[in-house]
């Protein structure tokens, strides 16, 4: 009789082990996102690591910018980039100054507009391993986000570049 106890207890707890733990495989097996919701704070303060100026139907102007492990990370030319890492374009859009044309005495002056955008690629390996290790981030000129079909456009393009995903290389100095 003990025996036929101690069999159902056995398998009571086996079986309430494996339904409790379905879902939590389950969990697993999901895809990590691969998506940042939220705008890292203070972005405005990283360093420049690059200017752009986006012709055709874009016509922006845009700065890339970098938090300080990025920054280390294209001093030291080390890649891939190291978790953490954080790169950051701004874009506006591109008008001509009419101020600074009047002062040259004709029409050669171009500055950033209106924002357009600004975009985020994060550095972490493991959350983001489905695509390089990057997550990547869209927000429009008003703050929100970017939508899924967009933001699904930007690993594989990224995938083409030759610096661990990143196509800005750092602006020569001198």
């Amino acid at each position: 009789m003990k025996w036929l106890a101690f069999l159902l207890a056995t398998g009571a707890t086996w079986s309430g082990a494996l339904a409790f733990t379905a879902p939590a495989s389950r969990q697993a097996d999901k895809q990590a996102p691969i998506f940042v919701t939220t705008i890292p704070p203070g972005y405005r303060d990283w360093k420049l690591i690059s200017v752009a100026h986006e012709e055709g139907s874009l016509n922006s102007l845009g700065a890339v910018l970098g938090n300080d492990v990025a920054i280390k990370a294209y001093r030291e030319a080390k890649l891939p980039f190291p978790d953490g890492a954080i790169i950051a374009a701004l874009h506006w859009s591109h008008v001509s100054s009419e101020e600074n044309n009047q002062v040259f005495g004709r029409s050669q002056s171009f500055v950033a507009g209106p924002s357009t955008n600004v975009q985020f690629m994060v550095k972490d390996a493991k959350k983001y391993a489905t695509t390089g290790g990057w997550g990547f981030a869209h927000f429009n000129k008003d703050g929100t986000p970017g939508n899924e079909a967009l933001l699904k456009t930007c690993s594989p393009c990224h995938a083409k570049a030759s610096r661990d995903f990143v196509f800005t290389q750092y602006a020569p100095s001198y």
